[in-house]
């Protein structure tokens, strides 16, 4: 049987289950990725699992998220999870030496493998032909632990790409074209492969930025072919060893077929405040905007800054704008450095910041109040910048280093100038000095974990109840991301590892009163909150279901979530629920009760259940989607318990 590359990657790694879509499967996960704002959560999880030693090929500690130290909290962190990696066999990636995802793909990715990666952006290694995937933080744990990861079989949409870019379209402009087509929730549920004879005219950090915004698209992963580009790269890179080739087969078939004309694309942008708004840059062009930002996850590319550089080379950028430059790796940044580009950005007046997400996580570079950002990040949910009312636009570097120049939003293509030509250095650098590798087991075993005064264990986390009369707290509509449930940000994230003080920022966006109603019921039986479609977009950050938990949030009733949130609502034992009858969301309001009873059975026996409000001789009709196994979490309370009880009865 012909199987498309994503198929080979999935049979290869199965533990458990069938290939059928929306079947629960098992993989053996190869590496993992965690980052600083995450990663200090996992660090204390192996803590609690009494972990050894990795039992993954290779796992990598990154810290690129919380580099702003203003006090004491960001470094201490720092040290913790230094000490953790070399207490439990993990490299670690020091501050300063980069953006987690271009990082790992320079110095660790291989083709043929599965990266889990606590950051919904893990899926940009898939550019090297890997499965990649984002998950919650407590899963990474496991996969670190050995344990395998389950997940629901995707669908695979394979997107034939023909043809060849026109001069100023670049690759931020096809992942845009896909979200201008398909929205936000255009890929839940499947994983995105790409293949063609438009693939080869992309580079392997092209295929980067591709992959990158899968996660916009709400998809399990992106997956690009290992072909002759990718031995190119690795080679560069000084590890041709791990090159292999890998390749969809003759006669693959996909559950879903897509077809995009490179040469039909033109510049195109993502308009406030959804990466899913898109729109021609023509049809918002001469909008004014205060600040234009080059850099990230999403455009983290030597090419990516270049063509920039060369488009502002000795001109001046507008009057009064903010043009700010986010390199994504310290081996880059040299790079560019050496081949003057720097020097052409600063020349121009732009403003260089260290290596590292910055700006993409709120954490510095926030716009001023009312006024437009224009970035080549991935996302621009609400509050996402560090500025709570932001209005953020999404491009390419070419789009936003035109605009730059002009101080408004400017279609690339009406330049006065000739298209540049970029050319790669013909000896990129190989900078190793900041990605430290793991201790020996000898070594590590001498290792005492670092921690600072902002360190907090994770709180008892209790059984789910058999009975729920409980009030809903938040009525939301759709889209609602995880930065809209808790932030990110220089106010924030500082607080990663201490959830009582986290804990205080949930909902703030939307409700600023949530934090203070939720502590209120937490010893009265806890609290339901209601949504939309696509709830719990964007980041895989586990805070933003362990915080609400921790205020009492028991259950959440919404038209369909996405995927990582969903899964780590699970795995912390909130209850997540689907309406059987969409318009049942109208009838539901805050500060309605919601009563349950028998409520373990209910959920062991069957998918399907109702609910009842309080007061209002109502019945609604409620589903879930738990297989087996996360039904047993979920009775248990959350995975901690669930792990808990199983080594208390294998022990």
């Amino acid at each position: 049987m012909a199987l498309n590359l994503t198929q080979k990657l999935i049979n290869d790694h199965l533990v458990s289950g069938k290939m059928n879509p929306g079947e629960e499967i098992g993989l053996k996960i190869d590496q993992t990725l965690t980052q600083d704002a995450t990663g200090t959560l996992v660090m204390l999880e192996l803590e609690a699992m009494e972990l050894d030693r990795a039992k993954t090929e290779a796992s990598a500690q990154y810290v690129d998220h919380n580099l702003i130290q203003e006090d004491n909290k960001n470094p201490d962190d720092h040290l913790f999870l230094q000490s953790a990696t070399q207490r439990f066999g993990l490299y670690y990636s020091r501050p300063g030496n980069g953006v987690s995802h271009p990082v790992h793909m320079q110095r660790l990715a291989k083709p043929g493998k599965t990266l889990l990666g606590s950051d919904s952006h893990t899926c940009a290694n898939g550019c090297m032909g890997m499965l990649a995937m984002g998950a919650g933080g407590i899963d990474v744990a496991l996969a670190i632990a050995g344990e395998p990861f389950y997940v629901k079989m995707p669908k695979v949409w394979g997107v034939r790409l023909i043809g060849k870019l026109p001069k100023w379209v670049s690759a931020k402009d096809i992942i845009l074209e896909l979200l201008r087509r398909y929205d936000v929730k255009g890929g839940v549920g499947k994983v995105i492969e790409y293949y063609g004879p438009g693939v080869s005219q992309l580079s392997a950090m092209d295929r980067h930025v591709i992959a990158n915004m899968g996660a916009e698209l709400g998809a399990t992963g992106t997956v690009f072919p290992s072909d002759n580009e990718i031995k190119r790269y690795l080679k560069e890179q000084d590890r041709e060893e791990d090159w292999i080739e890998l390749e969809a087969d003759k006669n693959a078939t996909y559950d879903i077929e897509e077809e995009i004309d490179l040469s039909s694309l033109e510049p195109l942008i993502a308009k406030p405040s959804s990466p899913g708004n898109v729109v021609p840059v023509r049809e918002v062009k001469n909008t004014p905007i205060y600040q234009s930002y080059i850099g990230s996850s999403a455009n983290p590319g030597y090419r990516d800054f270049a063509i920039a550089a060369e488009i502002v080379k000795d001109k001046k950028i507008a009057e009064g704008l903010s043009f700010d430059i986010n390199p994504s790796s310290r081996q880059m940044l040299q790079d560019l450095v050496k081949e003057n580009h720097i020097a052409s950005l600063l020349q121009a007046g732009a403003r260089l910041h260290q290596a590292g997400c910055n700006g993409c996580i709120g954490m510095g570079q926030a716009p001023a109040y009312g006024r437009n950002s224009l970035r080549t990040t991935p996302r621009n949910f609400p509050g996402r910048s560090g500025t709570r009312e932001d209005s953020v636009f999404l491009c390419s570097p070419e789009t936003a280093a035109a605009s730059a120049l002009t101080g408004e939003i400017t279609d690339p293509t009406t330049l006065d100038m000739k298209y540049p030509n970029v050319q790669l250095p013909k000896q990129p650098t190989v900078d190793k000095q900041l990605l430290q590798r793991p201790l020996s087991y000898e070594d590590a075993q001498k290792v005492e974990l670092q921690k600072g005064p902002n360190i907090a264990s994770i709180p008892k986390m209790d059984e789910m109840p058999d009975q729920i009369e409980i009030p809903i707290l938040l009525k939301m509509g759709d889209n609602i991301s995880t930065d809209e449930i808790l932030a990110g940000g220089a106010r924030v994230l500082p607080y990663r590892s201490n959830l009582p003080e986290i804990s205080k920022f949930t909902f703030e966006i939307i409700d600023e009163t949530y934090y203070q109603r939720g502590k209120e019921t937490v010893e009265k039986g806890g609290h339901a909150i209601v949504g939309g479609f696509n709830y719990g977009q964007g980041s895989s950050r586990e805070h933003a279901a362990l915080a609400p938990r921790y205020l009492g949030l028991r259950v959440a009733i919404v038209k369909d979530f996405a995927r990582i949130h969903w899964q780590n609502l699970v795995n912390f034992g909130v209850l997540p629920l689907t309406f059987v009858n969409e318009e049942d969301y109208d009838l539901l309001q805050q500060g309605d009760v919601i009563v349950a009873k028998d409520l373990k059975r209910k959920v062991n026996e069957g998918n399907e259940f109702p609910i009842e409000l309080k007061g209002k001789n109502q019945k609604i009709q409620v589903t879930h989607a738990l297989s087996e196994r996360q039904k047993e979490i979920m009775l248990k309370g959350g995975i901690i318990n669930w792990v808990k009880d199983r080594s208390i009865k294998q022990g």
